[in-house]
C-alpha cells in the first residue's frame, strides 16, 4: 500500500510539473504576443489558447494538490477529536473528495462526446477542433478522479485496521505549526 501511495505522489509531482511547463509556455506565448502587437506580429489566439492551457493545467494540478495536501479544509471539529475521530473526519473528507471528482469526471464526458459527434470547433479565428482540449481536460479529471479513489480506498483500510495515524500522513491535514 505504502509503495502505491509513493507511486501516486511520484506521479502527481511530474503532472505538476508538466501542468506547470504547460503555464510558463502560456504565459511566454502570451508576452510574446503582447511584446509583438506594436511591431504588426500578433499571433492572435493566446487568450483562446491561455485560456485551453489554464482549464488543462487546473484538471490536471488538483491530483498534486490532494496528495501534497493543499486542498483546504476547515479544522474546526476536527482539532478537537481523538486520532480516531481525526481520522473519521479525514474519511468523510476524502469520500466525499473522491465521490465528486468521479461525478465531474463522469459529466464531462456527455460534453466531450457531444464534441466529437458535432466535429465542433471553437467559434474564434483559430477554429480550434475542440475535441483537443477537451480530452485533456477530461484525462485530467480522470486522474483526478483515479488519485482520490485510490487515496480513499487506502484510508478505509487504515481506517478498518486502526491505523489512525496513516490515515492523517495520507488525507489529513498538513501541520503547519
Amino acid at each position: 500500500m505504502k509503495r502505491l501511495l509513493s507511486w501516486l505522489v511520484s506521479m502527481n509531482e511530474r503532472v505538476a510539473m508538466a501542468a506547470g511547463i504547460l503555464l510558463l509556455i502560456s504565459v511566454v506565448v502570451t508576452l510574446f504576443d503582447i511584446i509583438a502587437r506594436p511591431f504588426q506580429m500578433s499571433l492572435g489566439g493566446t487568450d483562446e489558447l491561455s485560456g485551453y492551457a489554464m482549464a488543462i493545467a487546473t484538471s490536471w494540478g488538483i491530483g498534486y494538490a490532494l496528495t501534497s495536501m493543499a486542498h483546504v479544509r476547515i479544522d474546526l471539529l476536527r482539532a478537537r477529536c481523538s486520532s480516531r475521530g481525526q481520522a473519521l473526519f479525514d474519511a468523510i473528507a476524502i469520500l466525499s473528495l473522491a465521490w465528486v471528482a468521479i461525478v465531474i469526471a463522469y459529466r464531462v464526458w456527455p460534453v466531450l462526446a457531444k464534441t466529437i459527434k458535432f466535429n465542433s470547433t471553437a467559434n474564434t479565428t483559430l477554429e480550434t477542433p475542440l475535441w483537443i482540449p477537451q480530452s485533456l481536460w477530461l484525462a485530467g479529471w480522470m486522474w483526478f478522479a483515479i488519485s482520490s479513489s485510490i487515496i480513499a480506498v487506502c484510508v478505509i483500510i487504515f481506517v478498518a485496521q486502526g491505523k489512525f495515524d496513516q490515515v492523517n500522513d495520507i488525507a489529513g491535514m498538513r501541520n503547519e505549526a
